[in-house]
């Protein structure tokens, strides 16, 4: 009888869940049946953001986006990242959220992110918080770049890789290694060749794989090690932090990345390890990918290829042989930057970004209601056939025409 009574217990307590479960995914539809654009928004818990992520090639919308684009129009509802959602591939729109951000939208990144990249991160803070980070990135970024031998770096460790190559090498690979080189040397002054150098390499490759998997906290799973190699790149870095300290640094010796954070006071220890960990992870791997990108769209190319080349040659024959090229020499690279927009546009390397409404927004015949997390889909403006023609082809000469307008 005990038994009997427990089970139906049990199963009440199921139904209760499941029913909660039901409500809570559905009554934000049913709250802004009207209002809110068209759409759908798949089974409870997982919504749609199975199908939403499922992989396609970049120059392409992909299966789940060309349904809705054609079901629904350019701006739709659905049910993402655990979240009612508004999926914006709208152009006017796009620019609209992005201009008012902090006043209407608010970033709005998974919880699960956060466990990776730390509440400090410049990603994942808001508000007053992230215009500070912000601000400290600005001066951090221009000091840098403004920093003498800092284009003579970056020339000098291409150099070093290219003349290590032999017949065959994996370009993508070769990438990842010259932009890691490159953001470890300017950001925390490690040559590629020194011990901690490959610590932190080895720790932060498992830190990506787990930024992109399946965010359950499970010992050996992608996401529970890329957790743990954040800790440990957290620790690495907080021990040079305290070298440099000790060395007197802080106080501008050497006047480079480390130097001037350490001289910032208005950020604590863990901003700056963050600060860090955002400076490897923005350096790292959209460099490398697009740098990826434009070797393959070119090499599908051969009138752009030579008209790089011809462009590249002409500024190096004004140079002495060993010269290492400054920064009028880059602002004189105009094709090469066309080169770069189409392939940014046709590789869509960053596809979507993660916003909230803070709350209802109004913008023509749609409502945005407050809560719901809005994503900007790039992907979709970057291959519309009203705003570029012959979208999928990669053709840099339309950017000379967008200069000139």
């Amino acid at each position: 009888m005990m038994m009997g009574g427990l089970f139906f217990i049990v199963c009440v307590g199921f139904i209760g869940l499941f029913l909660g479960v039901v409500l809570d995914h559905f009554l934000p539809l049913f709250l802004n049946l009207g209002a809110a654009p068209r759409g759908s928004f798949g089974w409870p818990l997982v919504g749609e953001t199975l199908r939403f992520l499922r992989p396609h090639a970049s120059n392409t919308l992909g299966r789940f986006l060309e349904d809705r684009f054609s079901r629904y129009g350019k701006v739709f509802r659905s049910h993402l990242f655990w979240s009612p959602t508004i999926v914006s591939c709208d152009q006017e729109l796009n620019h609209f959220i992005l201009q008012n951000e902090e006043k209407l939208f608010q970033c709005s990144y998974p919880k699960p992110i956060h466990g990776i990249l730390g509440k400090s991160s410049m990603i994942v803070v808001v508000g007053d918080a992230h215009r500070r980070l912000r601000n400290v990135a600005l001066t951090l970024v221009t000091t840098t770049k403004s920093r003498a031998g800092y284009l003579d770096d970056i020339e000098r460790i291409a150099l070093h890789i290219l003349g290590s190559w032999k017949k065959r090498v994996v370009f993508c690979e070769e990438a990842r290694k010259f932009t890691f080189s490159v953001i470890v040397k300017q950001v925390l002054g490690l040559s590629p060749d020194e011990p901690q150098t490959a610590k932190i390499l080895e720790d932060f490759l498992t830190f990506m794989k787990g930024l992109i998997s399946f965010p359950l906290y499970i010992p050996g799973t992608p996401y529970a090690r890329a957790v743990q190699a954040r800790a440990r790149i957290s620790f690495t870095v907080k021990a040079i932090l305290e070298e440099r300290r000790k060395n007197g640094g802080g106080y501008n010796n050497k006047g480079d990345f480390l130097d001037v954070l350490l001289s910032i006071t208005n950020l604590s220890e863990e901003e700056k390890v963050s600060f860090v960990l955002d400076s490897l992870l923005g350096g790292y791997e959209t460099t490398s990918l697009l740098m990826s990108m434009v070797v393959y769209f070119l090499g599908q190319s051969s009138l752009s290829l030579e008209q790089l080349m011809r462009e590249h040659k002409a500024i190096r024959a004004n140079k002495k042989k060993d010269e290492c090229l400054n920064s009028e020499d880059y602002k004189k690279m105009e094709f090469t930057q066309y080169v770069i927009s189409e392939a940014l546009r046709c590789g869509n390397i960053v596809k979507f970004v993660h916003r909230k409404a803070l709350k209802d927004v109004r913008y023509k015949d749609y409502l945005i209601p407050s809560g719901w997390k809005v994503l900007p889909v790039f992907s979709a403006v970057h291959l519309d056939p009203s705003l570029h023609g012959s979208p999928l082809q990669f053709h840099p000469w339309r950017w000379e025409m967008e200069t000139r307008r």
